[in-house]
Parts: C-alpha cells; sequence; structure tokens
C-alpha cells in the first residue's frame, strides 16, 4: 500500500480495501476460495486488517470475511492508553517514533476518524471473529486490550492473548526469542480453524 509522507492518509486504507475486493473478485483466477478469506497484520497492518473489516462489513459485502488476526494493532491513533505512558520509551517502539510516524500519515484533525483509531468506530458488532494479540512492554498494548474488549463486548468472537514479557515487533524475532514461534503458532492455529 502506499505510504506517507508522499502518500498520506487515508491512501492506505483505500488501498488495502482495494486490494482485499479484488482478491475476492478475482478468486477464481487465482484459485482461491473467495468464501475463506482473512485479514490479518501487525502494529500498523492491524491497524488497516481491523479497518478492512469494518469497512467490508459497512459496505454489505456478500461473502464476509472469516478472521481478523491482530498483532499488537494501532487502534487509536490519539495515543492516549496508559502503556504509551508506561511504555512509551526504552523500548523498541518508543512515543517520538509514533508521533513521527503519525506526522507523516495523519493530519490532528484526522486522529479520530475510525478509519485512522478502529477503535472508535460506533458499532464494533457484527465482525469477523478476531484474534488479537499484543506484547506487555509495548506502548500499543492497552489500545490493542481494548480493542480486544469492545470487539467482545460487542458481540464480535474475540481472544486476546498478551505476551507479558515481549516487545513490540517480537512476531518476527523467532530465531532469537521462542515466544516468537510461539505467537505464530497461534496466529496459525486460529487461521486453520477459522478457514476449515
Amino acid at each position: 500500500y502506499r505510504m506517507g509522507p508522499e502518500h498520506r492518509f487515508p491512501a492506505a486504507v483505500d488501498d488495502v480495501l482495494a486490494a482485499t475486493r479484488w482478491l475476492q473478485a478475482n478468486a477464481a483466477a487465482l484459485q482461491i476460495d473467495p468464501a475463506r478469506m482473512a485479514v490479518g497484520g501487525d502494529s500498523a497492518g492491524g491497524n488497516l486488517a481491523a479497518v478492512v473489516a469494518l469497512a467490508w462489513r459497512d459496505a454489505g459485502q456478500a461473502v464476509p470475511l472469516r478472521l481478523q488476526l491482530l498483532i499488537y494493532p494501532a487502534t487509536d491513533m490519539r495515543a492516549v492508553a496508559p502503556s504509551h505512558t508506561h511504555n512509551g520509551q526504552g523500548y523498541l517502539l518508543t512515543n517520538d517514533t509514533i508521533a513521527y510516524f503519525q506526522r507523516h500519515y495523519l493530519d490532528a484533525h484526522q486522529l479520530d476518524d475510525w478509519r485512522a483509531s478502529p477503535l472508535l468506530h460506533g458499532d464494533l458488532a457484527g465482525l469477523p471473529p478476531a484474534l488479537v494479540l499484543t506484547a506487555g512492554f509495548d506502548p500499543l498494548r492497552d489500545e490493542g486490550r481494548q480493542y480486544a474488549n469492545a470487539l467482545s463486548a460487542a458481540g464480535t468472537p474475540t481472544q486476546y492473548v498478551c505476551f507479558e514479557r515481549q516487545i513490540h515487533g517480537f512476531i518476527t524475532m523467532g530465531r532469537v526469542i521462542d515466544e516468537a514461534n510461539t505467537a505464530v503458532g497461534l496466529c496459525g492455529l486460529a487461521l486453520q480453524r477459522a478457514l476449515a
């Protein structure tokens, strides 16, 4: 997807929605089952996956998505959750880095747009089941948990797992962190069940 600062919000949202629609429309040529699609990603990708699930539902797509796989997703661009204070310095992802990314992606008046902050969408019901993974030493930990709780409260089947000893980005560190492989295994199991 297109990225800032050259391509600012909502360019990335538009691109991932277009890609998801294209995949389903071209499923036969791609030899995939259009009724067995999931969305997922980590960090900004988790944000975009959550937004796709919301937009897909809101557009009334005939074939629903089967799963949202959200790995330490950014769900509230206002960055007001307590973990932004507790974990905002000293770990891989810092408040300074988050502010840098936000300045290159959004204007201040866009922070509460649900396409940037899916936690702020007024209706989280009727969405695909979700697996939300977070890391204990991540500034995004609390907003990931808040999103999982809000999904559950709205009746969306949701599982939440926090890897308390880990940092943002850990899931890609399987060569050095065994819990990364455990997290990948959980993701694989969730996808297997959802797409069976």
